[in-house]
């Protein structure tokens, strides 16, 4: 079944449809098996209503590097260990030990 993200994963790779006209669109998506409101989300390129209509939550990320001339720890690998028996320990439950 040719699904949505089928659709904006083929209209996504190809950059001729990055500026191509709500006609051609629409012929590309005649042929696809689409819920309507999801047609007409892409159609308006209505990229919040589009998330919504697939239930996805917003997405936000924060980097924030280091100034320059700040000091910094370097790490000591201590971090990992805990992280290494906090994954056997999963493994056990998972394992039913």
């Amino acid at each position: 079944m040719f699904d949505v993200i089928d659709f904006l994963e083929s209209v996504g790779q190809d950059a001729q449809w990055r500026h191509a006209d709500t006609e051609a669109l629409a012929a590309a998506l005649a042929g696809a098996q689409i819920d309507p409101e999801l047609q007409l989300a892409i159609l308006a390129r209505d990229e919040h209503g589009l998330q919504a209509l697939l239930g996805q939550d917003p997405f936000c990320c924060l980097i924030n590097p280091a100034k320059p001339d700040e000091e910094q720890e370097e790490c000591d690998g201590s971090c990992k260990e805990g992280e290494e028996e906090k994954d056997k320990e999963k493994d056990k439950r998972r394992d039913g030990d």
